[in-house]
């Protein structure tokens, strides 16, 4: 199960998220990572992440989380508003949200809790108050979501019934920037869209999927992207908890679709998620993963309407290493798989203004692909 260069994939990072991890026993956990090292090779450094909700986190689950071999914890505050926690439909406080973190920081080494802001009625203000508050809480990372509607979730019940508002694009681009100033001020700038860390802070997990990595999803309704010899594969695994479990029981794994990716639609992704980071994307690799790039009409446009920025080959970085990744039982592992050669075509990154109405870029740069020939 390869990726570009890497044979045999090698675990540096395990998450366990989505629903409510932390509700695992530290022994099921445990398990699970043996199994995992019954599997694969793992890295002694291997990072390895649990989500909690604030309102399940104990202790003595807490350490014996640690115990088991969990090394970082991402906990899901949301909001540091007792009020705005209510009308989020969150069931936890925020005293039991700060007691959380307080618990995490004793017992793990890193840690991280993430914010949902441009929440109803939220002034520049009451964010830079809030954010403020949140920063003298943090360690070295922290995730800052946009309230978005998605789509059959319960934002989107209640932004149905009424109980959720979303800001004008102009209130939201303005809570934007306090997020920026504040974030950088604290020496935690902004690596992706959504995400601030110290300098080696960043999320392996989430490095992994926005580098277009590949990833085995085990979980329920988890998503993977399995490099095979023949093709890039896409896999999704049953989204029901219990038909997953009978599926498992069945067959040996969850898994319920698989559809290989065409090289057109490798070049959208890696631009989709490649664009959320602070680094760009490398030109390069587009190429060399699809054969394709964005036109160098279509870049010079968004690059005059300050969308983009372009870094030439002379002064580009090396571009990042490949990734394996094992995404064990909700969540990923990554195996780096080689220094690759420094790029001919240089690097594309949005500004800020790009990653603000980043579908929009991406729509645009998409649309304007062609052969990497054509672009030299």
């Amino acid at each position: 199960m390869g990726g570009e260069g890497a044979s045999p994939p090698t675990v540096t990072s395990i998450f366990f998220g989505g629903g409510t991890p932390s509700l695992m026993q530290p022994a099921t956990v445990a398990a699970i990572l043996d199994h995992i090292a019954s599997l694969w090779p793992v890295s002694p450094g291997a990072e390895i992440t649990l989500e909690a909700n604030p309102g399940s986190v104990e202790a003595g689950r807490f350490a014996g989380y640690r115990t088991a071999g969990v090394n970082r914890v991402s906990i899901g505050v949301q909001s540091l508003r007792d009020e705005d926690l209510k009308r989020l439909g969150r069931i936890h406080s925020v005293e039991e949200a700060k007691a959380a973190v307080a618990l995490a920081h004793k017992t793990f080494d890193r840690v991280s809790f993430d914010l949902i802001y441009a929440r109803p009625h939220q002034t520049p203000a009451d964010w830079r108050a809030e954010l403020t508050e949140a920063l003298a809480l943090a360690g070295r990372h922290l995730s800052l979501y946009q309230l978005t509607i998605e789509p059959e979730t319960p934002f989107a019940a209640l932004y149905a019934k009424g109980r959720l508002a979303i800001p004008a694009a102009e209130a939201a681009h303005d809570l934007y920037e306090v997020t920026q100033d504040l974030t950088a001020a604290a020496g935690l700038p902004q690596y992706e869209i959504s995400n601030h860390a110290a300098p080696g802070e960043q999320s392996r997990h989430n490095l992994t999927y926005w580098r277009y990595g590949t990833y085995a999803g085990i979980g329920p309704g988890a998503h993977g992207r399995l490099q095979t010899p023949a093709a890039l594969l896409a896999t999704e695994t049953e989204r029901n908890p219990e038909a997953w479990l009978a599926n498992v029981e069945e067959t040996g794994h969850g898994i319920a679709a698989t559809e290989a990716i065409p090289s057109s639609a490798q070049a959208d992704e890696l631009l989709l998620m490649g664009l959320r980071l602070a680094e760009g994307v490398d030109l390069d690799r587009l190429a060399r993963i699809s054969g394709l790039a964005p036109s160098a009409a279509r870049l010079r446009k968004l690059s005059d309407q300050g969308l983009i920025e372009q870094i030439s080959p002379a002064t580009a970085p090396a571009s990042e290493p490949g990734f394996d990744e094992i995404r064990a039982c909700l969540g990923p592992g990554l195996t780096p798989a080689g220094q690759e050669k420094a790029p001919r075509l240089g690097r594309i990154r949005a500004t800020g203004e790009g990653r603000f109405i980043l579908n929009h870029l991406v729509l645009e740069l998409t649309s304007g692909l062609e052969t990497a020939l054509q672009h030299q």
